[in-house]
């Protein structure tokens, strides 16, 4: 099974596909939705989820997975890449 990899529109990597990502993208779409629509505080959300304030902060603010998937393809492996 082929696993695919969103990339932003400047070829990077962006969203759960990212190596350091740490929160899926369905977890980033409820911070903003409470947010947004809810009108939850930054703290509440934090308590909420189990997350630290000023990541939820960043991320209502869009400072934070703010790109959106411009492609999608499969990630290079280390196989793939040529020898330095």
């Amino acid at each position: 099974m082929t696993r695919l990899a969103a990339y932003g529109e400047n070829g990077r990597r962006v969203g759960e596909t990212h190596h350091n990502a740490t929160i899926p993208d369905e977890v980033i779409q409820e911070i903003r939705e409470l947010h947004e629509e809810q009108r939850w505080g930054y703290r509440r959300i934090a308590k909420a989820l189990g997350l630290r304030w000023t990541t939820v902060s960043k991320i209502c603010r869009y400072q934070r997975r703010a790109c959106l998937p411009a492609d999608w393809k499969r990630p290079r492996q280390a196989k793939d890449r040529p020898a330095a």
